[in-house]
């Protein structure tokens, strides 16, 4: 008798299904897209509206409009009552502009500066060398000069939220912060909203702390934060502070250059100055978690870098010199962890 054991056409489809899903996952990216771009989700805020609404408001025609408003409620985004569509939860905090947690342009900027990158991830598995454009690729990969707002907007809001998980998991009660490449200002934001006797300092390119300048106006936090312009690859980092905080910044970059930047903090900081290193983690076993994984080849697409297990960034801490080395897991948009390393 045959020892092979053939698959019932019930456990094929489900298999088939499972691949299919991954291979047209752009489907769903782009019905996303679509829909930000004619503005429907502004038009469908209050009481919502039909189809031929629906057209008149976005100026197309009917057809397209009752494909898309299908295709974005089959995927949770919008709700159908009596002919009428109108916004689901996430799509009423995500996706309605000028709501503090809108995402609209974080999703147009993977749109037009990532996912072209990922269209043709193929040629940075073979050759590993990013497929993302890059201008100069013998320069720092940030130090691009402007960029349009929707790209800053966009990281500001996703940083933001993952900057919220954050407060949970770490006490920075009474600390002096220099966020390292902290970007336009959202994680000092949200953490010094949180912890009202939190000092702290964006240290970045001068093009992005002119961004985070403005931010941190905006937030009525100008007497808490400040921005200090500078390289991390040129200069020593400045001191002056108790605790330096790298968010979503040693997976842009590879192994040397990450246990170069953790040395560079320990010799900036005190004695028991803590460094805190905020990552999309993945797994010792490496098979996981996916938002891990998949970070990791975005990482590949776009830069020098990808992401890094826990025994990986123990590893870096503890070669910089860094000891009681502690991972405090949270669940936020851009991290599942911080990393915390003391100075003896």
């Amino acid at each position: 008798m045959s020892s092979h054991v053939r698959s019932t056409p019930v456990e094929t489809a489900h298999g088939a299904h499972a691949v299919l899903e991954i291979a047209t996952g752009l489907w769903r990216t782009q019905t996303l897209v679509a829909a930000l771009e004619i503005g429907l989700f502004e038009f469908l805020t209050g009481d919502g509206l039909d189809v031929a609404e629906t057209s008149r408001a976005a100026g197309i025609e009917e057809r397209p409009a009752d494909v898309l408003l299908t295709a974005c409620t089959a995927l949770g985004l919008l709700v159908r009552e009596k002919g009428r569509y109108r916004l689901g939860p996430e799509a009423t905090q995500y996706l309605v502009p000028g709501r503090s947690d809108y995402l609209g342009d974080y999703v147009r900027m993977l749109h037009e500066y990532a996912n072209p990158g990922w269209i043709r991830a193929g040629s940075a598995v073979k050759s590993n060398f990013p497929s993302k454009v890059i201008p100069n690729y013998e320069k720092n990969m940030f130090d691009v000069g402007q960029r349009p707002d929707f790209f800053w907007d966009g990281l500001f809001a996703y940083s933001t939220i993952t900057a919220r998980a954050l407060v949970g998991a770490i006490d920075l009660s009474g600390a002096r912060l220099l966020d390292v490449g902290g970007g336009t200002g959202a994680f000092v934001i949200e953490l010094c909203r949180s912890f009202p006797d939190l000092v702290a300092t964006v240290y970045d390119l001068p093009h992005v702390c002119d961004k985070a300048t403005e931010k941190i106006s905006a937030a009525c936090l100008a007497d808490r934060i400040n921005t200090k312009p500078g390289d991390f690859f040129d200069e020593e980092l400045p001191s002056g502070y108790n605790t330096m905080l790298l968010s979503m910044i040693l997976h842009d970059w590879d192994e040397s250059t990450n246990g170069a930047l953790l040395e560079k903090c320990f010799r900036a900081l005190p004695p028991g100055g803590r460094v805190l290193v905020s990552e999309l983690i993945l797994d010792d076993d490496r098979t996981g978690p996916l938002d891990a994984a998949l970070m990791s080849m975005n990482m590949l697409v776009g830069t020098w870098g990808r992401n890094y297990t826990e025994s990986e960034y123990v590893g870096w801490l503890q070669e910089a010199g860094f000891r009681e080395v502690r991972t405090v897991r949270y669940d936020g948009a851009g991290a599942n962890g911080v990393l915390v390393g003391v100075k003896p």
